[in-house]
């Protein structure tokens, strides 16, 4: 538990410690915004089903992502969700212990960084993770505290299909950094799964490969960010493009909470 980025006091006063320190080379440099983001508009979807079905194609094709609005999700539900996702990491210590695991079995699991014990350096981030589907076989493991982690308007049922049958939902935490230049909150990948679609918050950090440049995606309100995931990409036979991402390295100035849902196949 002493690993947690979150249980640490650390300020802008402070220095970064030195295990998480990565060399200069691998240090993240300034990247341009995407200014072609594709955008996907779901008002639509009942009038032009098949033009929006080709607007998905091409984004996945060209890009591997998307923003995704009027997607029939509250502002207030997003909102929530990191409201609760960020409740969690701020519990005390003593609540937090008994999800805490270096185990990658464990179903709820919290942890820092990637593989702590095992690493040179580590990443600045603390992560929660645990499967939501079929909701009744796992809620009973959620967190009880904050109070309205169980209780975010998803019925049993929400979610349908055979394709749906594995998800997880996987909230990053980016605590104050004293010197962001200095580190990395996830280092380059991708995502092993079919679908990630990403409340990014306001917190303009997420940086995504296109064409070989790296990109900085802003974040639009009550959008979420739909990455093309690898297995998908393998369904495919090639056809759709995998999203690869370094996470959060900007960092800035301010913590940051962004909650996923991963969709496994």
């Amino acid at each position: 538990m002493h690993k947690l980025l979150s249980n640490r006091c650390i300020t802008l006063h402070s220095t970064v410690p030195e295990s998480y320190i990565l060399p200069p080379e691998r240090r993240s440099s300034a990247v341009p915004p995407c200014k072609t983001i594709p955008v996907i508009d779901l008002r639509g979807l009942n009038c032009d089903r098949i033009n929006l079905v080709q607007q998905i194609i091409k984004a996945s094709q060209e890009y591997g992502f998307f923003q995704l609005t009027n997607h029939g999700v509250s502002e207030e539900l997003m909102q929530d969700v990191l409201v609760v996702g960020q409740g969690v990491l701020d519990l005390p210590v003593e609540e937090k212990e008994r999800f805490y695991s270096e185990d990658p079995n464990q179903k709820c699991r919290l942890r820092t960084s990637i593989s702590y014990d095992e690493e040179k350096v580590h990443f600045w981030r603390d992560n929660f993770r645990h499967p939501c589907h079929p909701l009744e076989d796992y809620i009973h493991d959620w967190p009880q505290n904050p109070a309205r982690y169980r209780w975010l308007g998803l019925e049993c049922g929400y979610f349908g299909g055979d394709l749906s049958q594995v998800q997880h939902i996987n909230t990053n935490h980016y605590p104050l950094c004293p010197d962001p230049s200095l580190v990395l909150g996830l280092p380059q990948h991708g995502d092993p799964y079919l679908l990630t679609l990403l409340n990014q918050g306001h917190v303009a950090g997420l940086q995504v490969l296109k064409d070989e440049q790296w990109l900085a995606l802003e974040p639009l309100p009550n959008a979420f960010v739909v990455n093309i995931n690898y297995m998908l990409q393998i369904i495919s036979n090639g056809k759709l493009k995998e999203c690869r991402s370094p996470g959060c390295p900007e960092l800035r100035r301010c913590a940051d909470y962004g909650c996923c849902l991963h969709q496994p196949f």
